[in-house]
């Protein structure tokens, strides 16, 4: 399974990333592998997260309280999803 989402953070992208995960697990989501793409001097990124119950691509950006809104969806959108993230922010990883 796919689904895309959009988080608002009020913090940095390092824990921004942890918090995604923790309420991915929260919400029943496995975590195998993850990774994280951001813009170094813009407040944006996406994360990235493969498990059991499928693959998450999380959009986020800077915002006043941690907020998360996930969908599923098709493998074509969910990579689509991901190509127009990373082309918008010309994103280093780490």
């Amino acid at each position: 399974m796919y689904y895309i989402g959009k988080a608002r953070s009020p913090y940095g992208p390092h824990k921004t990333h942890e918090i995604i995960i923790e309420e991915l697990k929260s919400r029943g989501f496995d975590v195998e592998f993850t990774r994280h793409h951001w813009a170094g001097d813009l407040p944006f990124g996406l994360v990235l997260v493969e498990g059991k119950k499928g693959h998450v691509a999380v959009r986020w950006s800077l915002g006043k309280e941690f907020k998360l809104e996930l969908e599923e969806t098709d493998r074509d959108t969910y990579e689509e999803f991901i190509e127009d993230t990373i082309e918008y922010t010309n994103a280093d990883s780490g």
